[in-house]
């Protein structure tokens, strides 16, 4: 294997793919950045100036948006020109309603990022386009001087204050220029590489948020497998072991009337055992499948929760406002801590307020009674389960 050319090395980054792929980044970017920042700093400005009518908080949102769409742009073109793969930013969490979608487009951290990507660059757009664009003229400029110019008589140039009166003059003005052509693709690279940093740190997804949010979807993922196999295994136990304990129990209640007549003490004992057997066993299936899905939350949790108090014992009231239902896997959540708390409340309390809001996307349940005391928190005890 031969070594290149050293002039050939030299020379070689200046035709590189790479070089062409930044120097027209700079060229199409320094636009882009300048028109992006003025149009977006335009409608902020337009959504500022309406705030106190309220119509501004809108048009804020869609400044947000607008620079979210801006920040895609950018990840475009410096894929398609620089090589550079950024996963795009996660959307918000959109919920009903147009004031919820205000806040969650004003409050969208992606966009926000976006808008700084576009003040931290224009600085550098304005640097790399002059100090790039003049080195380019220069450097062509200067160069051809001694072989094109200078030998049609033109002593002087009328950009960059080229002049020369003798042939040593006018080949020192070319060799700077090729100088300045040579070291060209790496001053063009030194600010394309301070474009990348703030297109990979600020138009992309955070790692961190991203792991958060990949953990989040898991567990979510996760709680809702269990809730479906938990509520298949009650189905099944509803429809399989149950009904069969209930066709065996009516099988020895016939069985046991059959024999009211007949004189075999030891036989009747036998079926009255298994009778009584079976329905204990009933029972506790029962108890079983309500403890897996309480059927009283397929109406609703505001109906199990009425539901559980008027079963309590306990002068309670329930007062739940939500404003769309939780997932299943949620609603038994509350509904057991809520037993639990229930429970409580009736060896230690007295009048009681069960309370279930939603506040900032965060469920809230609240037991509170005229309490007399004695609640512990006492490890593996009801309330440390809670």
């Amino acid at each position: 294997m031969t070594s290149p050319h050293p002039l050939r090395r030299i020379l070689g980054p200046v035709a590189a793919r790479d070089f062409w792929a930044e120097y027209l980044w700079l060229c199409l970017a320094g636009p882009l950045t300048v028109f992006s920042l003025l149009s977006f700093l335009a409608i902020l400005a337009v959504g500022l100036w309406l705030t106190p009518v309220l119509l501004g908080f809108l048009v804020l949102a869609g400044a947000i948006f607008y620079a979210r769409g801006l920040g895609a742009a950018h990840r475009t073109l410096a894929k398609a020109l620089l090589g550079v793969s950024v996963p795009a930013p996660g959307r918000p969490e959109l919920k009903p309603g147009l004031w919820s979608w205000v806040k969650a487009r004003v409050g969208d951290a992606a966009g926000w990022r976006a808008a700084g990507y576009l003040l931290l660059r224009l600085p550098i757009t304005f640097a790399g386009l002059f100090t790039v664009i003049s080195a380019t003229l220069y450097g062509l400029a200067a160069t051809s001087f001694a072989f094109v110019w200078f030998p049609l008589g033109e002593r002087e140039l009328p950009t960059f204050g080229i002049r020369a009166d003798h042939w040593p003059g006018a080949l020192a003005w070319s060799a700077s220029g090729l100088l300045v052509l040579i070291a060209l693709p790496w001053v063009t690279h030194a600010f394309v590489a301070l474009d990348r940093l703030l297109v990979v740190g600020l138009l992309g997804e955070r790692v961190l948020s991203e792991r958060v949010r990949d953990l989040e979807a898991s567990r979510a993922t996760a709680v809702e497998d269990a809730a479906l196999r938990l509520r298949r295994i009650e189905r099944d136990l509803h429809d399989g072991a149950q009904a069969q304990l209930v066709a065996l129990a009516m099988k020895l209640g016939l069985a046991k009337d059959e024999l009211a007549d007949v004189d075999l003490p030891e036989v009747k004992a036998l079926v009255t055992a298994a009778h009584a057997n079976a329905k204990q066993a009933l029972t506790e299936l029962r108890d079983l499948a309500r403890g897996i899905h309480p059927a009283a939350l397929d109406a609703g949790l505001d109906v199990a929760l009425a539901t559980l108090v008027a079963t309590s014992g306990i002068d309670a009231r329930v007062a739940v406002d939500l404003p769309r239902r939780p997932p299943p896997s949620l609603e038994t959540i509350v509904y057991f801590s809520a037993a639990e708390l229930l429970a409580n409340a009736a060896k230690h309390g007295g009048t009681t307020l069960v309370q279930v809001t939603e506040e900032r996307d965060v469920l809230w349940l609240r037991v509170s009674d005229g309490g007399r005391g004695g609640a512990r928190l006492v490890p593996g005890g009801g309330l440390a389960g809670v």
